[in-house]
This record gives C-alpha cells, sequence and structure tokens, in this order.
C-alpha cells in the first residue's frame, strides 16, 4: 500500500510542477533558515558543557553597594578561594583566574617581541577543575612553581614548535623570566576560556597571596561534592562577610559593625552561578570573556519556529486551495471504494515526499550558506554530518513538518462527498476558504511584525552611532602598548606632537572605549564616616586629555602641573560623582579626597567636567575621578587634523620603531573600538533583517501560489467582465483588493504586538529611542508594497488573456 501511495504521490507531484515548486522551494527556505538557526542556539546553549563535571562547578560572584555605587560583580577578592576550602566542607575544589589583558613575549634570546592579547594567571588547581589534560607536560605540576606558564598548542606554534616548547624560557614584557611548562590543545569556541593563549602560575604572583577582602580582581570557581546544591552552601558563604569582609573594613572605618554597614545602606551579597549558565544569564561586568544574552536566544528560537510556520502554513494553503483541482479524483475513489483513512495516507505520502525533498534541498542550502552566516554571526559553526544523531534530527524533523503541514489538508480533501464533486458541485462542496484566509492573515501579521522589529533594532544603532557621547571619538588615533616604552613615553609623545598632521596628543591608563575597568573607594577629609565615602573609577591622565578627545569642564580648571605643582595629588571629577557627594559642580572645588584604602594621599578637587558616556547605553553614567600622572599609562591617543591618515601614521610607527624598536607596533581608531561595544547588537540586528527578508520571501511565495490559483479559478469570470467593458486596471484591482483586505487585517493585528515586543528590548537601555510614529505606517507601506508587487503580476497577467480563449477553456 505505501509503495503504491508513493507512486501516485510521485506522478501527482509531476502532474503540477508550478505547484510543487513553491510548495518544496518554501518548506526549504524554512528549513535552511531553521537548520542555521538551530545550529547557532545548540552552540548558544552548550557554552561550557565540554569540562568534566561541568554540573558542580560554579562562580562566586559578588554584588556590593558602597559609596553610593552598586555593582555587580564578577570577581570576588583573592583569599575568597581558601576561605570557602576551610569553611565549607562541601566545596572540593576551587581555582582562581585573573585576568592580565595584553603581553608583550618573545623567547629568550630573540629581539622582536609578539603580542599574546588573551592572558591570564590561574592556580595549579586549574586543569584538575576543568578535567583538562595536557599535550604535553604533567597537569599535576606545570603551573604549581612560580614563572612557569602553559600554552596553548595555537601559541606553541607561533613561538617553538609545539613538541618542543617544554622547557624553554621566554620574556615577558621584557623583564619577567618564564618557563615553558606544559602545551594544551587551544580551548573550545563555545567555552568562557576561547581565545586564552598563555596561561601564568599563580604562585607567582604577589598580590594573589595577600589577605585583601577589599578589592574584587579574582575569578574564582569552585567544584561541589557530588549531590551538594548550590543552595546548601549559601548561609555560610554570606556568613564569610562578617567573619572576614566586616574585619578588613574595621582597618579603614574603626568600630563598624555588619548591621550598621547595613543600615547606612550599604550591602555586600556573595552568591554563585553555575559554569554553564555563565555565557547566557550573567551579563556581569566585566566578564573573563564575552558573553551572550538568554534574551537573543528567545528572539533567534522565535525567528527560526515562525520561518517553519510560515513555510508550514504556506503548504497548508496551496494543497486547500489547489484541492479544486483534484475534486473529481477524490470523487472517483471514493466512489471506486477508497476509504477516508486510505485518502488520508495519500494525501500524507504526498506531504511527507515534499518534505523530505524540500530537507535534501535545505541541506544544499545551509551548506552553501554556513560561511557567510558564520562571518554574520561571528561563530565557527559546522554541519555534523557524520553525527548519526544529527541526521535522525533531521529526518525526524522533516517528517514531523511535513505530518503537522500535510495533516490539515488530508483531512480536508478526504472528507469531499463523492456526489456533489462528481456533479461539478466541486466550489460549494470544498469550501476552506476563511481557513486560508486565516492562515495569509497570520503569515503577514508575523511578517509585518518582524518589519516593525527590524526598524527599531536599526533605529537604537543608528541612535547609539550619533548620540552625543560628551567627547570626539572620530579621528582619535590611539596607539596601544605604550607602557612598553618605559621611560620613554613623554619623547615619545613629544615626537608625535611635532607632525602636522597631530592636533594634540594624550598618555593615559584609558579611554571611554570598551575596556576592563575596577573602581576604588575614597573617603572625605571633613567627614571620614564610611556613610560619606564616594566609590569611583580612577582614570590616570595627563594635561592634555580633556582637549585630545574634547571633554567639556563644568567648573574649575584643567591640569596644569607647570603652573601648579601640586597638581600631582589633584583630582578632577565628572558630575555623577559630583552628585554622590551631595555638592554642585561650584561648591565641590576645593574639597579634598583621601584615598585611604591605597596609602592615604590627600586629594583636592580642581575641576568638574561634563557627564560623558565611558561605558555602554545600557548603563547609566557612572562616577569618576582623573588623577594626575601618566606613569602607568599604556595607551597614546592622539587628535589628528584632515588629511592623508596612512602617511601620518607611517611616521608615527617610524617614531615608535627608533624608541622601541622590538616591540610591535598597534594602533586603532577609538570609534572603531566604540563600535565593538555593541557589536552583539549589530549582529542581532543584522541576522533580524536576514530572517526578516526570508520571512517575507516565504510569505510571497505562498501569496504568489493563492493569486495563480485565485486567477486561474476565476479565468471565466474574468473573460465575461472583459467582454462587458472591464479594463485591465479595473479587473487587476479586483483580483488584488481581495488579498489586500487580508494584509490590512494583519497590520492591525501585528503593529501593536511589534510596538510591545519592541518596548520591552529597549528596555535593556539605559539610553533609548522612543519608538517614532512614523515607523507603524512605514512597516505596514512596506508590507502592503510587497503584498501589491507578488499579487499583481498574476492579476495582471490573468486580466490580460483573450477572453475568448478564457470562455473555451473547460
Amino acid at each position: 500500500m505505501l509503495k503504491n501511495n508513493i507512486k501516485i504521490a510521485w506522478r501527482s507531484l509531476k502532474k503540477q510542477p508550478f505547484f510543487t515548486f513553491i510548495n518544496t522551494f518554501g518548506l526549504a527556505i524554512g528549513m535552511a533558515g531553521g537548520l542555521l538557526l538551530g545550529l547557532y542556539i545548540y552552540d548558544e546553549l552548550n557554552h561550557d558543557t565540554m569540562f568534566a563535571d561541568a554540573d558542580r562547578i560554579h562562580r562566586v560572584n559578588a554584588d556590593l553597594k558602597f559609596g553610593g555605587v552598586e555593582n555587580q560583580f564578577a570577581e570576588v577578592s583573592a583569599p575568597m578561594a581558601q576561605a570557602m576550602l576551610n569553611d565549607i566542607p562541601e566545596v572540593e575544589l576551587t581555582t582562581r583566574f585573573r585576568n592580565v589583558g595584553s603581553v608583550f613575549i618573545r623567547p629568550q634570546g630573540t629581539e622582536s617581541n609578539v603580542k599574546e592579547l588573551s592572558v591570564a594567571y590561574v592556580d595549579s588547581t586549574f586543569f584538575k577543575m576543568f578535567g583538562l589534560k595536557l599535550l604535553y607536560g604533567d597537569e599535576r605540576s606545570a603551573l604549581k612553581e612560580p614563572n612557569a606558564l602553559v600554552m596553548t598548542k595555537t601559541a606553541a606554534e607561533k613561538h617553538f614548535s609545539t613538541n618542543k616548547a617544554i622547557g624553554q624560557t621566554v620574556l615577558l614584557n621584557d623583564n619577567e623570566v618564564y618557563r615553558v611548562t606544559g602545551v594544551i590543545d587551544d580551548m573550545p569556541k563555545n567555552s568562557f576560556l576561547k581565545d586564552r593563549g598563555l596561561f601564568l602560575a599563580m604562585s607567582g604572583y604577589e598580590d594573589a597571596q595577600l589577605a585583601e577582602w577589599g578589592s574584587h580582581n579574582y575569578y574564582t570557581f569552585i567544584k561541589l561534592l557530588p549531590g551538594t546544591k548550590a543552595g546548601d552552601i549559601q548561609d555560610r558563604l554570606q556568613n564569610m562577610v562578617g567573619k572576614y569582609l566586616i574585619p578588613y573594613v574595621q582597618t579603614f572605618f574603626p568600630g563598624i559593625t555588619e548591621q550598621q554597614f547595613i543600615d547606612s545602606g550599604n550591602y555586600m551579597y556573595y552568591t554563585t552561578i553555575p559554569l554553564t549558565d555563565i555565557h547566557l544569564y550573567s551579563g556581569r561586568n566585566p566578564e573573563f570573556s564575552a558573553v551572550s544574552d538568554i534574551k537573543n536566544v528567545y528572539i533567534l528560537s522565535a525567528i527560526a519556529l515562525i520561518l517553519l510556520v510560515l513555510a508550514s502554513v504556506n503548504f497548508m494553503n496551496l494543497s486547500t486551495a489547489h484541492s479544486l483541482k483534484r475534486a473529481k479524483e477524490v470523487g472517483i475513489r471514493k466512489t471506486l471504494g477508497s476509504q477516508r483513512s486510505g485518502l488520508i495516507g495519500q494525501f500524507l505520502t504526498e506531504s511527507g515526499l515534499i518534505s523530505l525533498g524540500s530537507m535534501c534541498l535545505a541541506l544544499l542550502m545551509a551548506m552553501a550558506i554556513l560561511p557567510l552566516f558564520n562571518e554574520l554571526s561571528g561563530k565557527e559553526l559546522a554541519l555534523p554530518l557524520h553525527h548519526i544523531g544529527f541526521w535522525a534530527v533531521l529526518v525526524l524533523a522533516a517528517m514531523l513538518l511535513g505530518l503537522v503541514s500535510g495533516t490539515y489538508p488530508a483531512f480536508f480533501m478526504s472528507r469531499f462527498v463523492a456526489a456533489k464533486v462528481l456533479k461539478g458541485q466541486g466550489g460549494s462542496a470544498i469550501g476552506g476558504e476563511r481557513v486560508r484566509n486565516v492562515l495569509v492573515v497570520l503569515q503577514f501579521s508575523i511578517s509585518v511584525f518582524l518589519i516593525l522589529g527590524t526598524l527599531v533594532v536599526f533605529q537604537q544603532l543608528q541612535y547609539i552611532q550619533g548620540k552625543n557621547l560628551g567627547y570626539a571619538k572620530n579621528q582619535v588615533l590611539v596607539i596601544n602598548g605604550v607602557n612598553a616604552l618605559e621611560g620613554k613615553k613623554k619623547a615619545f609623545k613629544e615626537e608625535v606632537m611635532q607632525i602636522n598632521q597631530v592636533q594634540s596628543a594624550s598618555l593615559s591608563s584609558f579611554l571611554p572605549t570598551p575596556s576592563a575597568r575596577t573602581n576604588s573607594s575614597f573617603m572625605r577629609a571633613e567627614d571620614r564616616s564610611q556613610e560619606k565615602t564616594i566609590n569611583m573609577q580612577q582614570w590616570n591622565v595627563d594635561e592634555d586629555y580633556l582637549s585630545t578627545i574634547d571633554i567639556s569642564l563644568v567648573s574649575g580648571r584643567n591640569f596644569d602641573i607647570g603652573r601648579f605643582a601640586t597638581d600631582s595629588t589633584s583630582i578632577i571629577l565628572n558630575e555623577k560623582a559630583v552628585a554622590v557627594m551631595g555638592k554642585t559642580p561650584q561648591n565641590v572645588l576645593g574639597t579634598q579626597l583621601i584615598d585611604n584604602f591605597d596609602d592615604g594621599t590627600l586629594l583636592t578637587v580642581v575641576g568638574v567636567v561634563k557627564n560623558f558616556h565611558f561605558e555602554s547605553l545600557r548603563n547609566e553614567v557612572e562616577a569618576l575621578g582623573f588623577f594626575y600622572g601618566a606613569g602607568g599609562a599604556s595607551r597614546l591617543a592622539i587628535k589628528l587634523s584632515e588629511g592623508d591618515v596612512s602617511r601620518t601614521i607611517s611616521e608615527i610607527e617610524g617614531i615608535w620603531s627608533k624608541l622601541a624598536p622590538s616591540q610591535p607596533f598597534e594602533h586603532y581608531f577609538m570609534d572603531d573600538s566604540f563600535n565593538t561595544s555593541y557589536e552583539a547588537e549589530q549582529r542581532l540586528g543584522k541576522i533580524f533583517m536576514v530572517f526578516t527578508i526570508l520571512s517575507i520571501f516565504i510569505a510571497c511565495l505562498g501569496l504568489l501560489g493563492l493569486a495563480a490559483f485565485n486567477a486561474q479559478k476565476r479565468v471565466k469570470e474574468i473573460g465575461v467582465r472583459k467582454v462587458l467593458g472591464a479594463g485591465v486596471g479595473q479587473i487587476a484591482y479586483r483580483l488584488s483588493m481581495d488579498f489586500l483586505k487580508l494584509v490590512g487585517v494583519a497590520i492591525v493585528v501585528a503593529l501593536p504586538l511589534g510596538w510591545f515586543a519592541m518596548d520591552r528590548w529597549l528596555q535593556d537601555f539605559s539610553y533609548r529611542i522612543d519608538i517614532p510614529w512614523w515607523s507603524f505606517p512605514l512597516a505596514a507601506l512596506i508590507a502592503v508594497t510587497i503584498a501589491v508587487l507578488t499579487v499583481s503580476y498574476q492579476s495582471i497577467k490573468a486580466a490580460i488573456v483573450n477572453p475568448v480563449k478564457s470562455l473555451r477553456t473547460e
């Protein structure tokens, strides 16, 4: 019976190539889009699951409010790891990471440095914690000794042959000697260790040995005993505030108790997050590596589902519309004894064949598009063609989609009354027009929703790009790694300033572009209580910083070490820091702050700058203080005038090569660095746009098929109207209006839903657009235009047919 069904199905599909093509192609596009998005979502949901005992590994977080600032740290203090081992029996193992960032490295005995971008200190328990094995070396001892390092395979190949790296000595930043004790395989791209090249022994890092409970610089991971839940240790974890943190704070605020700390409006909460949840559910600042957001997974899952639903709706619509042509076939088969179940099986076989054909076409499409999709999404996805499970899921999904798509048409066509359809009463016997109309409305509602969403996403991105950030990022060239110049920084800056195209230059520790930063706490000289302490970021800059990136003074003055020798202990605040102190930009001048958490230096406020956005626009502007001194500067920002930028960069590189011949020259423009802050949103916007276009295309395929069928069904009516004097325009208008009414209903349904969804998405940004009113008519106009272009072709084609030929057609 199955063989017979397949044979009949194949003949039926060959008889109607246009119908078969639209159904197959529409389903294939939906499947290909769903497959690509499925690979993306699977990769996102499986971050960090490759590590041994990943379900038992958690990271310790800290939520702190102090000095008027609330912080959510992914890092905790250095002694936390050992304290947890001592105080919480359920903690089996701990390990810490300390981000270093980039370092210059060269094998000892060579002269040219290479920059490694992602370097971290790690404890010797690192390998045991994550179940990692070394390619070369012994993981039990590789990081126990100070000045030991482990390289990834790629890093080892860059500097030595992989199998010859063990025992080699290297220089880091020209002065620290390290010995290579291990080579590890490159870290997976969907892990928090991705792109890490060097791991340095924590045992050689002095800061890691200090009982410094006030600083939060260490990513601390714990492995719980089997059967232990994170909630089981929460109370004892929180008890560490009173046991360790408050005694540390008492060294600065004698006599303070935990209750006083809380009563003043401050708090410290220690929590844990599962390793496998960090990528999608953490979003703290700074994270050890770039993370995503579960909302993006929800959005892309919805788009994948939408594509499949649209493709399935197309199949239902076209199958039921096309049923008029098959009414007599059903009537004859019923007359000859076919049961309804047999007819249902026949029609489901046809939908299954179309679905399997669509799956093969979708797979070819996905293979062709995957490189472009990887570039768009920033992933390195691959189709797991060698996994039997992948094929099983693919075939099962195709059959399920065929079943879902074909069930309604199968039941619909199998219920035809044989006597009526054989008497030529097919139209009244078949019906189904109301259901088709509902499905068309559903399709275009989804399309209008996605069009509006795409418009809003790109408007928000344009708002970010065009917003006045409070500083000038254009034409600012940044030279990274100037700390490698050591005592030649000022000489480098002065020589650069002699270049004609250079307007100004500034040495600094930070710029208002993506960077890992930490806050420091300062007490007021007139009131040293913890209630009056201010917590803010601390940037070291020189006297040319404000003019180079065009930051405006609100009151007071800039640094001027030539006129005011005391500026070495001066500070310039932003408006937010002044507001936290409860002062105005005018009366804060002369206020003295004490850096008692460092060395007790007395600092005097000499100026206030206008707030500027040095963090993402997702966040409010925080308190910030500029401190004079470029001794620890790692960047030189250079303001350029219009001209030959390439030549100027070459001149700067020439100066660099003269002063630091062994150091690589690294530069970028500040506006490019700013744009990377919103790379996730830009990628999401592009993905949204691409799959919106795909969804519209699928919807248009269905509309095209329905328009063609509608025109064919009404061919005699069109002929009669033409004979009676109707023009081509009138006929095309009448044929098109049936569909445009449905599109109008879809617009009314979709726009409110689109507004609600996008308003919720915008809530993630502290600085965001109000959705402009014109987005709604524009989305509607785009949908109507697409529908008109799709339907009008078939309508005009039908309208220009010779009426004599139409009226002779049976």
